[in-house]
């Protein structure tokens, strides 16, 4: 335990959110197991914490303890702190890809080959199941063109995951709001990475399914998931428009989504990857959310 943080602290900030407090066990200070568990397994990405600062260990005490199962993008050196905590490391980072250059730049694709299979070897080491990496800019490069390329550098890397049971991934981006800073992103339509999924035909290259650029891009976000499961390898959520709190002040119904995700048998973790409300204190922010997503 850190000593910033305790649980019995953690858990009496956590009673005041009104979806928490029925599960709250405050007065056991040696209890060690999480709180609740549901049939998803719940990760999160850096920006659930907003502008809080904790170290390592005081968001996996978080963590832990609001019984979220795993952490989106640490650092291989930050492994050993989340196995204390029973946590897993969800997604990792390491393709040598960049929003700017990725997948779609075929003269890169020899140093993106290197560095991900060196990433694909961090990830085996680790336990992590599924690899990060970005198709980079168009800067005036059709989709077909994209396509191709990306297909081509997937299927170098592809004999190597699958051999090493890592799943390479890539997540779609909107190029819609000007905000996130992605207008010129390749992968920018779901459509277009199923499509690099069926030419690869590699079971271990598959997309992140980013509910809020889904549904700003394409919409009909449950059943594109379920009639495209199976080249999917881990889930993101957040509110839309705002990128906000997965709450009832953003237009997606996430207590469906969950189930939905739930019914469909889908294994891989759900990271929140949402922004709190700048009147919000993170933690209860948290316990919330994690409260909408627990079926």
């Amino acid at each position: 335990m850190s000593s910033a943080l305790s649980r019995r602290k953690l858990l009496a900030l956590a009673a005041t959110s009104p979806f928490f407090a029925p599960y709250v066990k405050a007065a056991d200070e040696s209890a060690t197991a999480p709180i609740r568990q549901g049939r998803l397994k719940q990760s999160v990405m850096g920006s659930v914490w907003g502008t809080l600062q904790l170290t390592l260990e005081e968001r996996c005490e978080i963590l832990s303890s609001l019984g979220f199962a795993g952490m989106d993008l640490p650092a291989e050196k930050d492994i050993p702190v989340l196995t204390n905590y029973g946590l897993a490391p969800a997604l990792m980072t390491g393709t040598g890809t960049s929003f700017e250059n990725g997948f779609v730049r075929r003269e890169l694709h020899d140093q993106i080959e290197e560095a991900t299979r060196a990433g694909i070897d961090m990830c085996a080491r680790v336990g992590c199941k599924s690899l990060i990496g970005m198709p980079g800019e168009r800067r005036g490069m059709s989709s077909e063109e994209g396509l191709a390329n990306t297909v081509e550098i997937m299927k170098r890397i592809a004999p190597y995951a699958e051999e090493k049971g890592v799943y390479v991934c890539m997540e779609i981006t909107n190029s819609k709001v000007a905000a996130d800073n992605r207008t010129d992103q390749m992968f920018n339509n779901v459509f277009w990475g199923f499509d690099v999924c069926k030419e690869v035909g590699s079971p271990n290259i598959r997309i992140v399914y980013d509910f809020y650029h889904v549904q700003i891009m394409n919409g009909d976000v449950v059943r594109t998931l379920r009639d495209n499961l199976d080249k999917v390898c881990h889930i993101h959520v957040a509110g839309v428009p705002t990128r906000s709190q997965i709450d009832d002040t953003q237009e997606l119904n996430h207590p469906f989504i969950a189930r939905a995700i739930a019914d469909m048998g889908y294994e891989g973790f759900v990271a929140h990857e949402w922004r709190p409300a700048p009147d919000q204190n993170p933690i209860l922010s948290l316990a919330t959310a994690f409260h909408i997503m627990e079926v």
